[in-house]
């Protein structure tokens, strides 16, 4: 069973794409901030990462840099409200697998992910 850390300090944004993927099989974990989810990610090592942009203590712009600088190769969507294309354009330049717009829909997120992980098998 893949493992999906989804970062987001919007317990109401956690909880929908918690949601939408649980009925996938996936195991979920959570983080509110880019800092929670670092820990995360070196404790349990997740398939694939979901974050936001937009988060106190750590963004996700801070959150995908400290993946590239530690050299670590785990997929991650970025789910934002953010639609500036500079955005965007930076999220791809550290290493962001997909950008989805916040609120994300259903059949999009979980097709990401499933792309994702599959890549990584």
């Amino acid at each position: 069973m893949a493992l999906v850390l989804i970062i987001d300090d919007a317990a109401f944004s956690r909880r929908m794409i918690r949601k939408f993927l649980q009925g996938d099989g996936y195991e979920i974990l959570e983080a509110t901030n880019g800092r929670e989810g670092l820990e995360i990610v070196h404790n349990y090592k997740p398939n694939c990462v979901l974050a936001d942009l937009l988060m106190p203590d750590m963004n996700g712009f801070e959150f995908l840099q400290a993946l590239q600088d530690e050299g670590l190769k785990i997929p991650t969507i970025i789910i934002s409200a953010d639609i500036q294309d500079g955005s965007r354009a930076q999220s791809y330049n550290l290493g962001a697998a997909n950008f989805i717009n916040k609120p994300p829909k259903e059949h999009e997120l979980r097709e990401a992910v499933q792309q994702v992980i599959n890549s990584k098998e």
